[in-house]
């Protein structure tokens, strides 16, 4: 048996095949893995066959075919990614054109040469048989250059593919670790193609490290699993070709697929014993558990949909991997306004708008108040709550709109726009309509006279009456609502609830499809007598903060609880909604204080020369991990890792003075 084993690498031929297949199969592991990871696999196929034309240039005039192919390939890189920042083009899509394009002048520089066939034949398959000294060399030299860049990039590649704008929050420039994992992909597949022919790099940039990675969740053991997969493909694949007569690059390349539908098919059979072994055991604890119940979550809109699970994509817009941070910087005086995009530090001018005396946000678009009339643009990114997940969208920030109205308020959900007017009056807008830069009122929804405030709730709408009567707005009608909430004052929605502020203290409004149910949160006995007119949170939580003179107000909506906290000086406030509280004070300190005690935790000095008494005072914009102070003084917006002591994990300088600002994306 060990014959049959061995036999045919003693042939040196064979076994100088065996050393490169390893090599580069341990090469394409390390990349591979990160492939998989990003999903690029479009995006390496692409500059597999994308290597055609550099290759078959370099050949015509004489020059290293491997010089030529890493032209190629960055050059597909290159241009993918310069295609890819249309909004109007999915990164597929560019991938696709890139990819055909380059086929196409590949295969007409080829066809000039007496032996087109033979040719293309070579840089499909490779010839694995015909491995010399020089290429086992080059091999070698490009696993130790993948290796070392691995190493000391790991780090900055982690963060990169996984939070963008941590890692640069990090400082490990994610900038450049995208460019220099594509980079190393371009040098697996240039050292390894002359060989083994760009089907087995495709295969061992794919096969393996999806296999590993059906087995295993850290990265380096996803790495060091692959190599041996891929390994043991190049063993085997050789063996087969051997004794069957089979083309050495394609057996290896099959041998490594097959490899994956077979491991596949024992983690799904796994995972259906280990599911059925749980829902064994589970069900003992569900009986009981039986009587009781969560809230149930607010309803989601329908609509006409282009993704998998009906979200409607916009006209220029495409669907992305994850949240972006946006953040819409106005200057007051002039009403020069920029979008900041805080992942990729760059940012971008969208207009002067005169005097702007206050910008409110929805997540996605500004509303910038301009005396009698309101200007509406675009940050370029939202998230849209989908019930159980979300979608992350992107598209150009731009202008959207001008309304004839003075906004003094905003609430939105997923398709409605509820603003509420300086005259008092509420008015609707179709959220996905103001995407493609049109004004119009919702299809089903409508408000009367006598609404004072306006949320949108799931495909409804929650109001509150100017006599601090509570309803409901649907396709079907209005209904009241029990409770009152008497000289409503804010207004603001969480995933499952909407809140408002009210002369007595706030009323929470919850509920799913069908009948909604109030809960009235009355201020503490020992409340100062003024109350905050303003509430602000992160963005969909349940937590809310406000300031009055001298005080911190703090509503946890879920526990019905309010929290008053005395802080001197204090001109701007938020919370994450984790037990703490974030306050800047006049003279540029931000302090983070915990609730439950009402003790600071921590103080950090951030605006060197204080806040100025006139003007507009900054604002703490704060989502899942970070907070975002502006200095109109400094033209600094200050980053702030709230959960790691008020560390300033970065401090972005803008062009537009940001003396308002609203964060959109996330």
């Amino acid at each position: 048996m060990m014959y049959w084993l061995t036999d045919p690498f003693h042939a040196d031929m064979v076994l100088r095949a065996l050393i490169a297949g390893v090599i580069a199969a341990c090469s394409c592991s390390l990349v591979g893995c990160w492939v998989l990871l990003r999903r690029n696999v479009f995006l390496g196929e692409a500059m597999t066959h994308g290597m055609l034309p550099g290759v078959a240039a370099a050949a015509l005039l004489g020059g290293s075919l491997r010089v030529g192919g890493l032209v190629a390939a960055l050059a597909m890189a290159v241009g993918v990614a310069l295609i890819g920042r249309s909004a109007k083009l999915s990164s597929d899509s560019s991938i696709g054109l890139l990819l055909v394009g380059m086929l196409a002048l590949g295969v007409i520089i080829v066809s000039q040469s007496q032996s087109f066939a033979v040719d293309l034949t070579a840089f499909l398959f490779g010839d694995v048989f015909a491995v010399r000294t020089v290429d086992l060399i080059v091999l070698g030299a490009a696993l130790a250059i993948t290796a070392a860049v691995t190493l000391v990039g790991h780090r900055a590649f982690v963060a990169a593919t996984f939070d963008p704008r941590k890692a640069a929050t990090l400082g490990l420039r994610p900038q450049w670790a995208i460019p220099a994992l594509t980079v190393l992909m371009a040098v697996a597949m240039v050292a390894s193609f002359h060989v083994v022919g760009t089907l087995l790099v495709l295969g061992l940039l794919v096969a393996p490290p999806a296999t590993a990675l059906l087995w295993v969740r850290s990265i380096p053991r996803a790495m060091a699993l692959s190599t041996l997969i891929g390994s043991a493909a190049v063993y085997l694949g050789l063996l087969i070709s051997w004794y069957a007569g089979t083309a050495g690059g394609a057996t290896i390349a099959g041998v490594a697929v097959l490899m994956f539908f077979t491991s596949a098919l024992l983690s799904a059979l796994r995972a259906k014993w280990l599911r059925l072994g749980v829902l064994t055991a589970s069900a003992v604890v569900a009986v009981g558990c039986a009587n009781g119940s969560g809230p149930a979550p607010p309803p989601t809109e329908t609509s006409s949909a282009t993704t998998g699970d009906g979200v409607a994509v916009a006209d220029g817009a495409r669907e992305i991997d994850g949240a972006l941070t946006k953040l819409v910087l106005v200057d007051p005086a002039t009403g020069d306004t920029s979008v900041y995009d805080a992942v990729q530090e760059t940012e971008t001018a969208l207009g002067s708008y005169g005097q702007v005396s206050a910008i409110f946000g929805d997540g996605r678009f500004g509303y910038l108040r301009a005396g009698e009339r309101t200007t509406v643009v675009d940050a370029g990114a939202w998230t849209f709550d989908h019930g159980d997940h979300y979608h992350y969208f992107a598209t150009e920030p731009a202008e959207v709109a001008t309304l004839d109205v003075s906004v003094d308020a905003v609430a939105a959900g997923n398709s409605t726009v509820a603003l509420r007017t300086g005259t008092g009056a509420t008015e609707l807008l179709d959220r996905e309509k103001l995407g493609q830069k049109k004004v119009e009122k919702p299809a089903q929804l409508g408000v009367g006279p006598d609404v004072a405030a306006a949320v949108p709730y799931g495909s409804r709408l929650v109001t509150v009456t100017a006599d601090g009567r509570l309803q409901v707005t649907d396709e079907s009608g209005t209904s009241a609502v029990a409770g009152e909430c008497p000289e409503v004052t804010w207004a603001l929605a969480s995933r499952r609830a909407v809140s408002f502020g009210c002369a007595t203290g706030a009323v929470r409004v919850t509920g799913g499809a069908g009948e909604l149910t109030t809960t009235a949160m009355a201020f503490p006995p020992d409340a100062p007598a003024q109350a905050p007119a303003q509430m602000a949170s992160r963005d969909r939580a349940d937590v809310f903060a406000g300031l009055s003179a001298g005080t911190v107000w703090v509503l946890d909506s879920r526990q019905r609880a309010w929290t008053v906290i005395p802080v001197h000086n204090a001109v701007a406030t938020n919370t994450a909604g984790d037990g703490s509280v974030l306050v800047l004070r006049r003279d540029g300190s931000l302090s983070s204080f915990d609730v439950d005690t009402r003790t600071e935790t921590a103080r950090v000095p951030l605006i060197a020369d204080g806040v100025p008494t006139d003007g507009f005072p900054p604002v703490i914009d704060i989502d899942s991990d970070r907070a975002y102070v502006n200095s109109a003084a400094t033209k600094e917006v200050y980053e702030i890792d709230y959960a790691d002591g008020l560390r300033i994990a970065r401090t972005l300088r803008t062009e537009v003075t940001p003396g308002l600002m609203v964060e959109a994306g996330r």
